[in-house]
């Protein structure tokens, strides 16, 4: 029996006390911006991936809020969570082998298509700043069951 396997990423609506919002451009994805995210480890919380993932990318910490969508791009078989995640301290300091640029932007669904090309991107960043409520997550150890980390 063939088992899936599929790539599992996170990302993360920051935004600031004026309501803008913490996009990044990496040299991979040149033509675009995107919120901040990556990839999960194999065995790592969800939430402690966003939160690492954030700072790994822009220096800035985060707490993870709660989820607010789920995305599957059935091309590249890789399912996203995107949180709604609180400033806690940092500024931006970039990575520079992986990030071109980092910065608070002001976007809204009049200017969104300026900054983000993609429109997969686009969708969940606009959901995301729209979706006033959030969706908990839990992530669990199992023998003996221990919650180690929820939103």
């Amino acid at each position: 029996m063939n088992h899936p396997k599929h790539i599992i990423s996170v990302s993360a609506l920051v935004q600031n006390d004026q309501g803008e919002t913490l996009l990044l451009k990496t040299h991979y994805r040149n033509d675009t911006w995107e919120m901040p995210g990556g990839q999960v480890e194999e065995g790592e919380p969800l939430e402690e991936a966003v939160r690492r993932e954030v700072l790994e990318e822009t220096g800035i910490e985060i707490q993870p809020l709660g989820v607010t969508g789920v995305y599957y791009n059935t091309t590249k078989h890789v399912l996203c969570v995107v949180y709604k995640a609180k400033y806690i301290k940092g500024a931006i300091v970039i990575q520079p082998e992986e990030i071109q640029d980092a910065r608070f932007i002001a976007i809204d669904e009049h200017n969104i298509a300026d900054w983000i090309t993609r429109p997969h991107a686009r969708s969940r960043t606009l959901q995301a700043i729209a979706n006033k409520e959030t969706v908990k997550s839990e992530s669990w150890k199992m023998n003996p069951y221990e919650l180690i980390s929820s939103t």
